[in-house]
């Protein structure tokens, strides 16, 4: 006979440690309450409205297709992430996303395997790149590209400057054909109607193909030149901005020029870290967890705050300006990216806003002394490290 819920020691209940709570003997998904121990029993110092800020890119559709897959996070599955979308998608080896364009600015970050990507721009002048894990890309709206997996095949994420996109919705260029008269495309290319016999009758989206040969076997030369500035950045390439609980990378338009509509950083928080209480300015943050475990809380206002638990393959969300921290709370590091609907990466930091403001004031204001002034930081730390007797608590 199975063991009650409630009389086993391994499966966690409702009740904080200071006895508020119950018991919950009802129908109940363990696993789930496992994953979320903060959102099961909250720190007591959570409180008010705050909405869902978390979403999975388990618990989404899968698009399968021969020659590799899709999911996405958009406003449908996380109403609050208005300013930002993300796509998870992998190819076979030789699989490709077919040559499309979109409305919106397609941010692109390389998780696994190497991928080639191409790109026209609307003076002619061509891109063709070999891309590997932590390199980025970016095309603007409006700019026609294609994917397409090289021979260990490849996973990425992409992130596109509004909420509401979906990369089922995109402008490709079998769904235009298909949906063209034959001798309208015979007019417009200067060839017999019956070249068109075989074309798709819709869409393609992804579709299997042979691995392709060395890049510079591709190479199409162009009469135009090519692009003035690179859509390939690698991000991993960037010495880091090493802190005592981790490491910051961050790429914006002022080392990536074409990028001028999002704005990342590449977040390392070592065990025992904790990205710094801080808000970002600018904008609403979109996270996307890499790998590790960790928490972050975030401060609403008039009294509001929410936990929120967070593993690889997670989506977070801060709406702008609201106070936030991520906490590791694995024995691993916990790496993740932050993104922006920005040309700029800003943030704003507690430590250092107190540390530059009177010292009179901040004492008045938070009932502090004096010797807690004199330990605040001047520069920026944005990765700290637990003090030793707090890691001793975890």
């Amino acid at each position: 006979m199975n063991q009650h819920p409630s009389k086993s020691a391994n499966i966690p209940q409702p009740i904080r440690s200071d006895g508020a709570g119950n018991v919950d003997n009802g129908p109940r998904d363990i696993l789930r309450d496992l994953q979320n121990p903060d959102m099961f029993v909250p720190p007591v110092t959570d409180n008010g409205l705050v909405p869902n800020l978390r979403f999975s890119f388990s618990d989404t559709h899968m698009q399968l297709n021969h020659g590799g897959w899709s999911r996405e996070i958009t406003v449908r599955e996380l109403p609050i992430a208005t300013t930002l979308a993300g796509v998870n998608m992998s190819l076979t080896p030789g699989g490709v996303r077919e040559l499309h364009w979109h409305q919106q600015a397609e941010w692109a970050y390389m998780l696994l395997g190497r991928a080639r990507i191409t790109a026209v721009d609307q003076n002619g002048r061509n891109f063709i790149a070999d891309v590997g894990p932590g390199d980025l890309w970016y095309f603007p709206p409006g700019i026609p590209h294609s994917i397409q997996g090289l021979e260990e095949g490849c996973e990425f994420l992409l992130v596109f400057d509004d909420g509401s996109f979906s990369d089922l919705n995109t402008l490709s260029i079998s769904d235009w054909f298909a949906h063209t008269p034959k001798e309208v495309l015979s007019a417009n290319f200067g060839v017999p109607e019956s070249d068109f016999q075989s074309i798709p009758d819709k869409q393609v989206y992804i579709y299997q193909d042979t691995v392709p040969g060395l890049i510079n076997s591709q190479a199409v030369e162009s009469p135009y030149g090519p692009i003035p500035l690179s859509f390939k950045h690698q991000l991993l390439a960037q010495p880091p901005l090493k802190t005592s609980g981790g490491s910051v990378r961050i790429v914006d338009s002022s080392n990536f020029p074409i990028s001028t509509t999002v704005a990342a950083a590449l977040v390392e928080i070592e065990p025992g870290g904790m990205r710094e209480l801080h808000w970002h300015p600018n904008n609403d943050e979109w996270q996307y967890y890499l790998s590790g475990q960790g928490r972050m809380t975030v401060f609403a206002g008039d009294g509001a705050a929410r936990t929120f638990d967070y593993r690889a393959g997670d989506v977070g969300y801060v709406p702008f300006a609201f106070g936030h921290y991520v906490q590791n709370t694995g024995t691993e590091s916990l790496w993740f990216l932050e993104m922006f609907k920005s040309d700029r990466f800003q943030d704003v930091s507690l430590n250092q806003w107190m540390a530059l403001t009177p010292h009179q004031l901040v004492e008045s204001n938070l009932n502090v002394s004096p010797d807690f002034i004199s330990k605040l930081q001047k520069v920026k730390h944005p990765v700290v490290k637990y003090p030793q007797h707090w890691e001793q608590k975890r």
